[in-house]
């Protein structure tokens, strides 16, 4: 099959997701596997479908999502827990970065 062809499947596929997630009104997170980052004040930052940990400093945390990364920067940052599905950190949020 031609490179132009797998795109515009590619395309084409995706189209048909995005309207059985509109009409079917279902959570975009549950038919992407979207992360989803809660972010309560300033102290504490609640993961979800996260794949990984990339990088784990006490000012930086990197984690491997599906479709990208996202880094949590900050001073004394702890993952308080984690399991297959998400994690807590805590400590003095400065930002959170979406990456490649």
């Amino acid at each position: 099959m031609g490179k132009r062809k797998q795109i515009r499947l590619h395309q084409v596929r995706e189209n048909v997701k995005s309207n059985i997630v509109e009409s079917l009104e279902l959570p975009i997170d549950i038919m992407y596997g979207a992360v989803i980052i809660t972010a309560t004040g300033r102290g504490q930052v609640l993961v979800e479908n996260y794949k990984g940990i990339i990088e784990y400093t006490q000012e930086k945390i990197r984690l491997q999502t599906k479709t990208c990364q996202v880094t949590i920067q900050g001073t004394n940052l702890l993952v308080e827990y984690y399991t297959n599905e998400e994690m807590k950190i805590t400590g003095c949020i400065q930002g959170i970065l979406y990456g490649p």
